[in-house]
Parts: C-alpha cells; sequence; structure tokens
C-alpha cells in the first residue's frame, strides 16, 4: 500500500541536474522574433508549475539507462504540449486564475492565447521532428490527437447532471492521464525497453494521470485559493460534473441531490457553501481521494518491472505525493 507522506523516505533526486537542463531548454526553445510571443511564453512559463510530464520522460529514460541529449528534448516537448493545452483550456474555461496569477487569457486577452498555444503546439512538433525517431512521432501524434478529443468530450458534458461515472473517467484518461501516459512511454522508448516493459511504463503513465486529476477535482471542493493558485469553485463555476459532485448526488436526498444538478447545470458558485456541506457530509471527498489512491496503487504496483536505484524510488514518491497533497 502507499505509504503516507509523512511515513515516506524522501531520496535525492536523481534529475534535478537534468531538471535544470530541461528548463534552459524550455527558455531557448520559446524564442521567437514575434515579441508577443516571447511575452506570453515568458509569462506562463515563469508562473513555473510541477513539470511532472518532463520528470516521468526524464525517471523512465534514467532508470532503462537512456541519459542521452534526446532525453531532454523529449521533456521539453511535453512540457510544451502540456502548457499549450493549458492555454487553449483557459479560454475555453473563461478562467482568470492559474498557479497564483491571472491566466494568460486574461492578462493578454483570448485571441493572443490561443495563438499562442498554436504556436508552442507547433514548436513542440518542430523538436519532434528534430529527435529523429519515428516511434516518438507516432506516440506524441497520438497523444496530441486524444487530448484534442478529450477536450472534445469535455465540452460536451459541461452542465450535465446526468453524467456517467465512466464517461467522466473517460475524458480523464483522453484529457489528463494520455500526455502522462505519452511522457512516461517516451521514456521507456528512449531506453529501448522490452514491449511488455513499454506499455507497464504507459499504465503506470495513465494511473498516475488519473489519479492527479481526481485529486485536482477534489481539491476544487477541499482546497484553498492560496495554496491551490486558482480559485476554489471553479469547477462547479464552469459546469463540470466531477467524480465528488458525481458521488454526492448519488449518496445525497432528493433535495440536495437537486440543488446539486441545478448548480450544475447553470455554473452557479453562490450556493458553493451549500455544495460543500453537501459533498463532505455524503463522504464524496473521501470517496474520490480513495479512488484516486487506487489509482496511485496501481500505478506502485507496476515499477517492479523497473531495475532497482534511485530513479525507481523518485517514481514510487511521484505515486505517493499526486494522492497527498494540497495543490
Amino acid at each position: 500500500m502507499l505509504d503516507t507522506p509523512a511515513s515516506a523516505a524522501v531520496t535525492a533526486d536523481p534529475i534535478e541536474s537534468a531538471m535544470r537542463q530541461v528548463d534552459a531548454l524550455i527558455r531557448e526553445r520559446l524564442r521567437s522574433e514575434v515579441a508577443l510571443i516571447d511575452q506570453i511564453s515568458g509569462y506562463i512559463i515563469g508562473a513555473g508549475g510541477k513539470r511532472i510530464r518532463p520528470r516521468l520522460v526524464l525517471l523512465f529514460s534514467e532508470a532503462l539507462g537512456h541519459v542521452g541529449p534526446a532525453r531532454l528534448e523529449l521533456a521539453a516537448i511535453v512540457e510544451f504540449i502540456h502548457t499549450a493545452t493549458l492555454l487553449h483550456d483557459d479560454v475555453v474555461d473563461e478562467s482568470a486564475l492559474r498557479r497564483g496569477r491571472a491566466t494568460a487569457n486574461a492578462a493578454f486577452g483570448n485571441a493572443a492565447s490561443v495563438l499562442v498555444g498554436d504556436f508552442l503546439y507547433s514548436r513542440a512538433f518542430q523538436m519532434m521532428v528534430s529527435v529523429g525517431r519515428m516511434r516518438v512521432l507516432e506516440v506524441l501524434a497520438d497523444a496530441t490527437n486524444v487530448i484534442a478529443e478529450g477536450e472534445v468530450l469535455q465540452l460536451m458534458n459541461m452542465h450535465d447532471p446526468d453524467l456517467a461515472v465512466d464517461e467522466y473517467l473517460r475524458v480523464i484518461r483522453y484529457k489528463t492521464a494520455k500526455l502522462f501516459e505519452a511522457s512516461a512511454r517516451l521514456g521507456a522508448v528512449l531506453g529501448e525497453a522490452p514491449p511488455e516493459v513499454e506499455e507497464a511504463a504507459a499504465e503506470f503513465g495513465r494511473s498516475l494521470g488519473t489519479a492527479f486529476q481526481l485529486i485536482d477535482d477534489l481539491l476544487d471542493y477541499e482546497g484553498h485559493t492560496d495554496e491551490l493558485g486558482k480559485n476554489v469553485g471553479d469547477d462547479l463555476r464552469e459546469g463540470k460534473p466531477t467524480l465528488p459532485l458525481l458521488l454526492a448526488m448519488e449518496r445525497a436526498g432528493a433535495d440536495d441531490r437537486a440543488l446539486i444538478r441545478d448548480a450544475i447545470e447553470h455554473g452557479e458558485v453562490q450556493r458553493l457553501p451549500q455544495i460543500l456541506e453537501i459533498v463532505r457530509r455524503t463522504g464524496a471527498l473521501e470517496a474520490t481521494r480513495s479512488a484516486a489512491a487506487q489509482q496511485a496503487e496501481r500505478a506502485r504496483s507496476l515499477l517492479a518491472l523497473l531495475p532497482a536505484g534511485a530513479a525507481r524510488e523518485a517514481l514510487l514518491e511521484l505515486c505517493v505525493r499526486s494522492v497527498h497533497r494540497s495543490s
């Protein structure tokens, strides 16, 4: 079973130097002769982030014995793809706050944010070609296509209180977990892992990504704006029927269920305190965390196929911290 942070041993970061190189590469590859692209790209990259997807590329390639420069390029590529999706997401969701400051669309406008997101996607594909491996192109082309499908699926599900849990999880697999999956798989591809290890790496990423998104959805009802870096209740405002709400509706009485349904349909945050109370009282938050823990435990179990070492230990820590976090 997964340890909690209090009991988990924190090991030295085996890819600390490589991550610094990735950050430098990201800034180098972002350069453009178009001033607005430079300005917006610098703004969003400067906001920081967990860099989990690049870490997966580096940790899996390290665990499997590959330490060449291609791993740095691929780590930067997956961060560019992720950042592009965030730019587009914030426009679609009309979000105003991310990572503790104004979103790019709030600061620079929707049109500029969408176009710079397109720039990041196209720059990522330029970098993919430079790696010169068809398998890398296959993995990332598939991932970007599935992510786009996930975005459309989520849009279709907005304001739908009758969304099935399985369909909600499908959106997570497409929209969030797919890039985690691709990142871990790329590390295995670079390490020339046998097919069963490559598939285990991909499943690790898929399970870890699902756990992360479940906790993100939970924190929208349990977290605090100053820790999250975004506004609590944003999912409700956007009419997103996430797992805490779906489980609360399954468990609540008729009146409470009707209140949640109405809030999802109309994207109302005025009744957020009432909905928070229902979500907590029905045990929906605990059930959501339990679902995330199951996904993280599945990811952890797959690490047995990797050679023992610091990289595998760091991946284990990622499993633990995916569930036990406040931001």
